[in-house]
């Protein structure tokens, strides 16, 4: 449970009314948001549905501009809140949602991916997921209308982006060889819970094959009918890039300053690479070590089930001994399970925060892309990323904080660069406070922040059609393309080759969104920087950190004002 709300000022009041009415018009986000009561629903992506959207931004907006702030906690919950509006509103006037887009910002595997998210205990809960399973096609067709919108507009999504997501619906309605339909899944599910309801179980099979069908005919209208009109041009350019960057970081960046900085910072990571692998295997490269870790059975867990309960004792243990040692972590936040992640999505692991009440805890999911044995010199600092001190931590701190935080800050507030930043500033942390001793865990961290690092170069890079710098070994002078970014990402990210492709797609289909998570990193960190030096000698990490995420998830930039006065200069 939360803590007990405070009684709601005007700004608060606004916040709560916009997140219960946000939940009615899109009830597959109100399921991730773990707002109760639409569960059985389903989002209409037509572009009236959008349109209904906007308008209640507007309607807000309007209303949150006039009401009054009686204190700092109002203030910083008014300006994070019209941040995001205007933000939405303004991407929601170019038509950005019209466009076919793959992995993050897919529609059709947002629908999908609730039924993760969705109660199975009860005869109720079960009675939900066949009525959503029902109103799929329904679904699937608003998602339709908007994208045939798109096209009838000159906002064509990229047929890279276009044959993804069809290879996620082929994926979902189980024509992928080696992978079952999604959805005749949940009827098996059923069958083994418990539950006894014929009825309810012929309602099931009816809807999953409906849904089955569904997915299948999405495919194929990507295919065979949207495909022809997409863009063969990947690149978004300058204007579109800044932005999605505005929206995913919540601040401007000199994109050509960023994206040098991206190369240094590879840079230093190489560096660092070399260096550590000297302590595991000394004489050897940083490919020979990764080899070496990869194949040593010492090193690994085989078994997706092995897999799946060490990472739910790493999480277990990693809370037990950080809370009320660098954090005070509340009893609510201590649960949270790891799962294995169904097939069909991209390659990376990602959280889903815990429902409103904390009846549905918060989880990390792992898609094994059908490995069946798991090295773990690479799995430590992700697992600390997804889980605690990472996600985990911030979004289900910030759903925990009711007596502090407005409804809209715990469930809806936050950029990617403020999230997705302190995931990983948490990884590089651990490293800190001597979690990652082991040269091996300490090399999976830096071979994520390598990734990063890749991430800003080749996104920025290939966005822009930015020039490769002269003096790099890697196509010098060169300008990026798809193609040049799929090499560097194979030759300098130090992941898997599947991995990795499934990653630049990911890039291509959601501008910026990959850089959010080094951009978000360098301000946490500059600003903890500045707080020391502000604080002389009397700065506490541990102080600091609970400040900071006490305030609630913001854009980058107000995150900087607002950590910059924590600390007075003496």
């Amino acid at each position: 449970m939360t803590k007990s709300a405070a009684p709601l000022t005007s700004v608060y009041q606004l916040a709560s009314d916009y997140v219960d009415r946000f939940a009615e018009l899109d009830p597959i986000t109100g399921t991730g948001l773990g707002v109760p009561g639409h569960d059985a629903e389903m989002t209409d992506f037509s572009p009236d549905g959008h349109a209904a959207i906007a308008a209640l931004r507007r309607a807000l907006q309007t209303k949150l501009e006039a009401a009054p702030v009686v204190n700092d906690r109002d203030r910083i919950a008014k300006d994070a809140m019209l941040e995001h509006l205007a933000l939405r509103l303004e991407l929601y006037d170019t038509g950005e949602h019209l466009r076919v887009t793959s992995t993050i910002g897919n529609p059709a595997g947002i629908v999908r991916r609730a039924f993760d998210l969705m109660p199975r205990a009860t005869q109720a809960d079960w009675s939900n997921i066949a009525a959503r399973m029902a109103l799929i096609p329904g679904g699937l067709a608003g998602i339709e209308q908007s994208n045939a919108e798109g096209l009838r507009t000159s906002r064509p999504g990229a047929r890279r982006q276009v044959l993804e997501s069809a290879r996620q619906a082929e994926a979902y309605s189980g024509q992928t060889e080696g992978t079952g339909a999604f959805f005749p899944g949940l009827v098996d599910a059923f069958d083994h819970s418990g539950v006894q309801s014929p009825g309810l179980r012929t309602d099931l099979e009816t809807a999953a094959a409906a849904a089955t069908q569904a997915y299948a005919n999405y495919a194929s209208y990507l295919k065979e009918t949207y495909f022809d009109g997409a863009t063969e041009r990947d690149a978004v350019g300058a204007e579109r890039y800044q932005l999605n960057s505005r929206v995913y970081n919540g601040t401007i960046l000199d994109l050509e300053e960023t994206y040098a900085w991206g190369w240094e910072e590879l840079y230093r990571v190489e560096r660092e690479m070399a260096e550590t692998c000297r302590k595991i295997l000394p004489g050897a490269t940083v490919n020979e070590t990764k080899q070496f870790l990869e194949r040593d059975p010492a090193r690994s867990i085989d078994g997706v089930d092995q897999f799946r309960e060490w990472m739910q004792d790493l999480q277990d243990r990693t809370i037990a001994e950080m809370d009320g040692v660098h954090f005070d972590i509340p009893e609510p936040v201590k649960r949270i399970e790891a799962m294995i992640a169904p097939p069909g999505g991209a390659l990376a692991m990602y959280y889903t925060g815990p429902s409103e009440d904390f009846s549905r805890p918060g989880r990390t999911w792992y898609p094994t892309g059908g490995k069946t044995r798991f090295p773990l010199w690479g799995e430590v600092s992700i697992a600390y990323h997804e889980g605690v001190p990472g996600h985990h931590f911030e979004r289900a701190n910030a759903k925990y904080l009711a007596a502090d935080l407005s409804r809209f800050q715990r469930l809806m507030g936050g950029t990617s660069g403020y999230v997705e930043g302190w995931a990983l500033y948490a990884e590089r942390l651990m490293g800190e406070l001597g979690y990652l001793e082991n040269p091996d865990y300490y090399l999976g961290m830096l071979r994520a922040q390598a990734m990063r690092s890749v991430r800003v170069v080749i996104d920025i890079g290939m966005h822009l059609e930015l020039p490769i710098p002269a003096g790099e070994r890697f196509h010098p002078g060169e300008r990026w393309n798809a193609e040049l970014g799929d090499e560097f990402a194979m030759a300098r990210a130090q992941f898997p080759l599947d991995f990795m492709k499934s990653e630049v797609t990911r890039y291509l289909g959601a501008p910026s969104q990959a850089i959010s998570y080094k951009v978000g990193e360098r301000c946490w960190l500059e600003a903890r920087e500045q707080s020391m030096k502000r604080a002389a000698g009397s700065f506490d990490l541990k102080a600091w950190h609970a400040a900071a995420l006490n305030m609630g998830p913001m854009g980058l930039a107000q995150m900087q004002r607002e950590l910059a006065a924590l600390y007075r200069a003496p």
